[in-house]
Protein backbone atom coordinates (compact mmCIF):
# COMPACT_ATOMS: atom_id res chain seq x y z
CA UNK A 1 0.00 0.00 0.00
CA UNK A 2 2.83 2.45 1.06
CA UNK A 3 4.94 1.28 -1.95
CA UNK A 4 1.70 2.53 -4.01
CA UNK A 5 0.98 6.03 -2.76
CA UNK A 6 4.77 6.73 -3.06
CA UNK A 7 4.26 5.37 -6.75
CA UNK A 8 1.13 7.79 -7.11
CA UNK A 9 3.09 10.90 -5.49
CA UNK A 10 5.94 9.94 -7.87
CA UNK A 11 4.14 10.29 -10.83
CA UNK A 12 2.00 13.17 -9.59
CA UNK A 13 5.13 15.29 -9.07
CA UNK A 14 6.54 14.50 -12.76
CA UNK A 15 3.54 15.47 -14.16
CA UNK A 16 4.15 18.77 -11.75
CA UNK A 17 7.17 19.31 -13.32
CA UNK A 18 6.39 18.91 -16.66
CA UNK A 19 3.35 21.49 -16.69
CA UNK A 20 5.95 23.98 -14.80
CA UNK A 21 8.41 23.73 -17.81
CA UNK A 22 6.17 23.43 -20.58
CA UNK A 23 2.90 25.02 -19.78
CA UNK A 24 4.38 28.76 -20.36
CA UNK A 25 5.19 27.37 -24.12
CA UNK A 26 2.25 26.35 -24.57
CA UNK A 27 0.59 29.23 -23.53
CA UNK A 28 2.65 31.46 -25.33
CA UNK A 29 1.93 29.48 -29.10
CA UNK A 30 -1.45 29.87 -28.14
CA UNK A 31 -1.28 33.42 -27.76
CA UNK A 32 0.75 33.45 -31.42
CA UNK A 33 -2.38 32.91 -32.55
CA UNK A 34 -4.58 35.92 -31.11
CA UNK A 35 -6.17 38.35 -33.43
CA UNK A 36 -6.21 41.43 -30.68
CA UNK A 37 -2.95 43.35 -30.20
CA UNK A 38 -3.24 42.89 -26.28
CA UNK A 39 -1.95 39.99 -25.72
CA UNK A 40 -4.23 39.25 -22.33
CA UNK A 41 -7.38 40.07 -24.80
CA UNK A 42 -8.64 36.56 -26.74
CA UNK A 43 -10.91 38.17 -29.59
CA UNK A 44 -10.21 35.19 -32.20
CA UNK A 45 -7.93 32.58 -33.88
CA UNK A 46 -5.79 34.73 -36.48
CA UNK A 47 -2.26 34.23 -38.16
CA UNK A 48 -2.54 37.97 -38.48
CA UNK A 49 0.86 38.08 -36.25
CA UNK A 50 2.98 35.36 -38.98
CA UNK A 51 1.48 37.69 -41.83
CA UNK A 52 3.03 40.99 -39.93
CA UNK A 53 6.23 39.07 -39.01
CA UNK A 54 6.89 37.88 -42.71
CA UNK A 55 6.41 41.27 -44.00
CA UNK A 56 8.44 43.19 -41.20
CA UNK A 57 11.44 44.47 -42.63
CA UNK A 58 13.37 44.20 -39.37
CA UNK A 59 12.55 40.88 -38.38
CA UNK A 60 13.77 39.80 -41.96
CA UNK A 61 16.94 41.65 -41.79
CA UNK A 62 17.41 39.76 -38.32
CA UNK A 63 16.35 36.56 -39.58
CA UNK A 64 18.95 37.13 -42.76
CA UNK A 65 21.23 37.76 -39.93
CA UNK A 66 20.74 34.93 -37.62
CA UNK A 67 21.01 32.49 -40.87
CA UNK A 68 24.25 34.23 -42.17
CA UNK A 69 26.01 33.97 -38.80
CA UNK A 70 24.86 30.58 -37.41
CA UNK A 71 25.73 29.49 -41.28
CA UNK A 72 29.36 30.49 -41.19
CA UNK A 73 29.67 29.46 -36.87
CA UNK A 74 28.68 26.17 -37.40
CA UNK A 75 31.03 25.73 -40.62
CA UNK A 76 33.90 26.63 -38.87
CA UNK A 77 33.31 25.34 -35.55
CA UNK A 78 32.58 21.78 -37.29
CA UNK A 79 35.86 22.01 -39.15
CA UNK A 80 37.82 23.01 -36.34
CA UNK A 81 36.09 21.01 -33.51
CA UNK A 82 36.44 17.71 -35.55
CA UNK A 83 39.69 18.48 -35.51
CA UNK A 84 40.20 19.11 -32.10
CA UNK A 85 38.10 15.92 -31.57
CA UNK A 86 40.49 13.87 -33.58
CA UNK A 87 43.41 15.75 -31.93
CA UNK A 88 42.87 15.01 -28.32
CA UNK A 89 41.27 11.04 -29.19
CA UNK A 90 43.82 9.87 -31.62
CA UNK A 91 46.93 11.39 -30.37
CA UNK A 92 49.58 12.07 -27.83
CA UNK A 93 51.27 15.33 -27.60
CA UNK A 94 52.86 17.84 -25.31
CA UNK A 95 50.60 19.82 -23.74
CA UNK A 96 47.53 17.77 -24.39
CA UNK A 97 45.67 17.75 -20.92
CA UNK A 98 46.09 21.60 -20.56
CA UNK A 99 44.63 21.87 -24.69
CA UNK A 100 41.54 19.55 -23.37
CA UNK A 101 41.13 21.80 -19.68
CA UNK A 102 40.98 24.64 -21.99
CA UNK A 103 38.57 23.54 -24.48
CA UNK A 104 35.86 22.89 -22.12
CA UNK A 105 35.97 26.31 -20.61
CA UNK A 106 33.28 28.26 -23.25
CA UNK A 107 30.80 25.67 -21.70
CA UNK A 108 31.66 26.05 -18.41
CA UNK A 109 32.19 29.74 -18.13
CA UNK A 110 28.97 32.14 -17.48
CA UNK A 111 27.81 33.80 -20.94
CA UNK A 112 28.18 37.00 -20.10
CA UNK A 113 32.04 36.39 -18.79
CA UNK A 114 32.40 35.46 -22.03
CA UNK A 115 30.69 38.08 -23.75
CA UNK A 116 32.58 40.72 -22.00
CA UNK A 117 35.99 39.17 -22.69
CA UNK A 118 35.12 38.83 -26.52
CA UNK A 119 34.41 42.32 -26.70
CA UNK A 120 37.60 43.42 -24.66
CA UNK A 121 39.58 41.01 -27.30
CA UNK A 122 37.91 42.77 -30.11
CA UNK A 123 38.32 46.70 -28.82
CA UNK A 124 41.79 46.04 -28.28
CA UNK A 125 42.39 44.10 -32.21
CA UNK A 126 40.50 46.66 -33.86
CA UNK A 127 42.96 49.99 -31.74
CA UNK A 128 46.09 47.96 -33.36
CA UNK A 129 44.79 47.54 -36.41
CA UNK A 130 43.52 50.94 -36.67
CA UNK A 131 46.99 52.44 -35.21
CA UNK A 132 49.00 50.17 -37.30
CA UNK A 133 47.04 50.47 -40.75
CA UNK A 134 44.62 53.50 -40.13
CA UNK A 135 41.34 52.31 -41.44
CA UNK A 136 38.37 52.06 -38.96
CA UNK A 137 36.72 48.38 -37.96
CA UNK A 138 33.72 48.03 -35.80
CA UNK A 139 31.83 45.63 -34.57
CA UNK A 140 29.60 43.28 -36.82
CA UNK A 141 28.50 40.21 -37.91
CA UNK A 142 32.36 39.31 -38.38
CA UNK A 143 33.02 39.69 -34.41
CA UNK A 144 29.44 37.62 -34.22
CA UNK A 145 30.27 34.84 -36.36
CA UNK A 146 33.65 34.70 -34.31
CA UNK A 147 32.51 34.75 -30.77
CA UNK A 148 29.72 32.15 -32.05
CA UNK A 149 32.68 30.32 -32.91
CA UNK A 150 34.55 30.76 -30.09
CA UNK A 151 31.90 28.56 -27.66
CA UNK A 152 30.49 26.11 -30.73
CA UNK A 153 33.59 24.50 -31.34
CA UNK A 154 34.06 22.96 -27.64
CA UNK A 155 30.23 22.00 -28.36
CA UNK A 156 31.08 20.53 -31.19
CA UNK A 157 34.10 18.78 -29.71
CA UNK A 158 32.48 17.16 -27.18
CA UNK A 159 29.84 15.47 -29.22
CA UNK A 160 32.45 14.03 -32.13
CA UNK A 161 34.55 13.21 -29.20
CA UNK A 162 32.29 11.14 -27.36
CA UNK A 163 31.64 9.56 -31.10
CA UNK A 164 34.96 8.82 -31.42
CA UNK A 165 35.22 7.02 -27.81
CA UNK A 166 32.74 4.12 -28.89
CA UNK A 167 35.05 3.11 -31.88
CA UNK A 168 37.28 0.64 -32.39
CA UNK A 169 40.90 1.29 -33.49
CA UNK A 170 41.31 -1.60 -35.04
CA UNK A 171 39.18 -0.35 -37.91
CA UNK A 172 41.62 2.15 -38.83
CA UNK A 173 44.64 -0.24 -38.34
CA UNK A 174 43.01 -2.53 -40.63
CA UNK A 175 42.89 0.38 -43.23
CA UNK A 176 46.62 0.86 -42.78
CA UNK A 177 47.27 -2.78 -43.14
CA UNK A 178 45.08 -2.88 -46.40
CA UNK A 179 48.03 -0.20 -47.77
CA UNK A 180 45.68 2.98 -47.06
CA UNK A 181 47.21 5.90 -46.15
CA UNK A 182 46.02 8.43 -43.36
CA UNK A 183 44.34 10.09 -45.50
CA UNK A 184 42.23 7.53 -47.14
CA UNK A 185 41.77 5.86 -43.64
CA UNK A 186 40.67 9.23 -42.56
CA UNK A 187 38.35 9.63 -45.65
CA UNK A 188 36.71 6.15 -46.21
CA UNK A 189 36.68 4.47 -42.64
CA UNK A 190 37.07 7.18 -40.05
CA UNK A 191 34.98 9.93 -40.98
CA UNK A 192 31.75 7.86 -42.37
CA UNK A 193 32.29 6.33 -39.01
CA UNK A 194 32.01 9.54 -37.07
CA UNK A 195 29.48 11.59 -39.36
CA UNK A 196 26.18 10.93 -37.15
CA UNK A 197 28.79 12.99 -34.25
CA UNK A 198 29.41 15.62 -36.53
CA UNK A 199 26.25 16.18 -37.77
CA UNK A 200 25.06 16.12 -34.50
CA UNK A 201 27.57 18.34 -33.49
CA UNK A 202 27.05 20.84 -36.21
CA UNK A 203 23.06 20.82 -35.76
CA UNK A 204 23.98 21.61 -31.81
CA UNK A 205 26.20 24.76 -33.16
CA UNK A 206 23.47 25.73 -35.32
CA UNK A 207 21.23 25.60 -32.63
CA UNK A 208 22.72 27.09 -29.90
CA UNK A 209 24.29 30.28 -32.73
CA UNK A 210 20.49 31.03 -33.28
CA UNK A 211 19.63 31.39 -29.84
CA UNK A 212 21.91 33.26 -28.46
CA UNK A 213 21.41 36.50 -27.14
CA UNK A 214 24.43 37.58 -24.44
CA UNK A 215 27.41 36.82 -26.51
CA UNK A 216 25.78 38.51 -29.89
CA UNK A 217 24.43 41.82 -27.53
CA UNK A 218 27.78 42.54 -26.32
CA UNK A 219 29.31 41.94 -29.90
CA UNK A 220 27.09 43.39 -32.29
CA UNK A 221 27.20 46.69 -34.23
CA UNK A 222 24.77 48.75 -36.31
CA UNK A 223 22.74 46.72 -38.64
CA UNK A 224 23.82 43.29 -37.52
CA UNK A 225 20.78 42.33 -35.09
CA UNK A 226 20.30 39.37 -34.93
CA UNK A 227 16.45 37.96 -34.19
CA UNK A 228 17.33 36.59 -30.36
CA UNK A 229 18.20 39.96 -29.66
CA UNK A 230 15.61 41.90 -31.60
CA UNK A 231 13.02 39.76 -29.69
CA UNK A 232 15.03 40.75 -26.81
CA UNK A 233 14.82 44.39 -27.42
CA UNK A 234 10.98 44.27 -27.97
CA UNK A 235 10.50 42.45 -25.19
CA UNK A 236 11.71 45.89 -23.18
CA UNK A 237 8.80 47.57 -24.71
CA UNK A 238 6.06 45.27 -23.68
CA UNK A 239 4.95 41.73 -24.71
CA UNK A 240 3.02 41.52 -27.86
CA UNK A 241 1.76 39.13 -30.18
CA UNK A 242 4.13 39.90 -32.80
CA UNK A 243 6.70 39.05 -30.29
CA UNK A 244 4.62 35.30 -29.56
CA UNK A 245 5.16 34.50 -33.26
CA UNK A 246 8.50 35.60 -33.82
CA UNK A 247 9.26 33.56 -30.32
CA UNK A 248 7.00 30.59 -31.77
CA UNK A 249 8.87 30.36 -34.79
CA UNK A 250 12.49 30.04 -32.90
CA UNK A 251 11.22 27.59 -30.11
CA UNK A 252 9.52 25.08 -33.43
CA UNK A 253 13.27 25.84 -35.19
CA UNK A 254 15.01 25.18 -32.30
CA UNK A 255 13.45 22.08 -31.41
CA UNK A 256 13.20 20.64 -34.58
CA UNK A 257 17.13 21.20 -34.63
CA UNK A 258 17.85 19.82 -31.40
CA UNK A 259 15.20 16.54 -32.43
CA UNK A 260 17.16 16.22 -36.05
CA UNK A 261 21.08 16.22 -33.90
CA UNK A 262 19.92 13.28 -31.51
CA UNK A 263 18.80 11.42 -34.64
CA UNK A 264 22.35 11.50 -35.94
CA UNK A 265 23.89 11.42 -32.54
CA UNK A 266 22.21 7.66 -32.10
CA UNK A 267 23.85 6.19 -35.70
CA UNK A 268 24.63 2.72 -35.21
CA UNK A 269 27.98 2.68 -35.53
CA UNK A 270 28.45 0.35 -38.50
CA UNK A 271 31.53 0.07 -40.73
CA UNK A 272 29.84 1.60 -44.04
CA UNK A 273 29.59 -0.91 -47.07
CA UNK A 274 32.26 0.69 -49.40
CA UNK A 275 34.70 -0.26 -46.46
CA UNK A 276 34.27 -3.91 -46.63
CA UNK A 277 35.81 -5.00 -49.70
Amino acid sequence: MTGRWISRLLGLHSWAVYVFFYAPIAVLVFLSFNDNRLVTVWTGASLRWYREMLENDQVLSAIRNSLIVAGVSTIVSVVLGTAAALGLERFRWRGRRIFDGLLYLPIIIPDVTMAVMMLLFFVQVFGLVELAFGPKIGLGLATISLSHVAFNISFVAVVVRARLAGLDPALEEAAADLYADRRQAFLHVTLPLIMPGVLGGALLALTLSLDDVVITSFVSGPGSTTLPVYVFGLVKRGVTPLINAVSTVMLVASMLLVFVSLIFQRGDGKVPQGTRQ
